[in-house]
């Protein structure tokens, strides 16, 4: 993959400040992002009624203060819910209302979340996939479930995907698993040949692993997580093209 299509840094969930009522993942983070001229990396996840939002956690109580989960909830039910805390009172969107919010200015970095069975795997990916396929815009899927990449493909997606990793070291929080071997192929992206990804979306702190030193070498574009200083992002891009950034601006933005 190009490594230009990388070319400016990644504002993480939109470019939010919570304290000054900008919500992560919110149509008023995506607005100060497309004024700084900041990509965007963003999260969906599926409705009950099958259609992609754009919101990071399975749980709706820490962005909404509702109870409940998201897979339970259908997409206008989760357009009435304001995010806690948003001075605009911005309620979560569809993924095909920031596409029309975007219009191609900035590029979206797009995670496809975790879900709890193929089933909802493969609705995710192609419903997904569906609305890229309208959208005229540097846009690009990533996940850290390596099913979701192969949904993608398998739904028509011809853009770029990329494989989110890290140690795998201690559970992860969308599933809690931890079983050794499938850790020792997460970690070392062993998937490769089922997954075919075309870019790498590494935490900050697994960015020596040899498979991260080794697919970069021949090559391959990789981007940093989550870096929240300057001092990390120096750090980060010793062994990165790119950083995903939240909480300060980055030097020469």
């Amino acid at each position: 993959m190009p490594k230009a299509i990388f070319d400016r840094p990644i504002a993480h969930r939109g470019l939010h400040n919570k304290s000054a009522g900008v919500i992560e993942n919110s149509r008023s983070a995506f607005a100060a992002a497309i004024a700084g001229n900041f990509a965007i990396e963003c999260d969906l996840q599926l409705s009950s009624d099958g259609v992609p939002i754009v919101f990071h956690d399975q749980k709706l109580e820490r962005l909404t203060g509702r109870t409940g989960l998201v897979r339970e909830t259908t997409a206008a039910e989760m357009g009435s819910y304001p995010l806690t805390g948003s001075a605009a009172g911005d309620c979560p969107q569809t993924f095909n209302e920031l596409l029309a919010q975007t219009q191609g200015k900035v590029l979206l970095q797009v995670e496809l979340k975790h879900q709890t069975t193929p089933e909802a795997t493969r609705k995710l990916a192609q419903a997904a996939v569906a609305s890229a396929r309208a959208y005229h815009g540097p846009l690009v899927f990533e996940s850290f479930d390596p099913d979701l990449l192969v949904e993608a493909r398998k739904a028509g997606y011809t853009g770029a995907l990329g494989i989110i990793t890290w140690r795998y070291d201690q559970p992860d929080d969308d599933t809690g698993r931890m079983e050794p071997w499938r850790n020792f192929v997460m970690r070392h992206l062993l998937h490769w040949p089922r997954t075919r990804f075309d870019f790498i979306s590494c935490d900050k702190n697994a960015l020596t692993l040899p498979a991260i030193r080794f697919w970069r070498g021949l090559g391959m574009t990789t981007a940093s997580w989550t870096i929240r200083s300057q001092a990390e992002a120096d750090a980060a891009l010793a062994h990165a093209d790119q950083i995903v950034f939240e909480g300060f601006s980055p030097a020469g933005a």
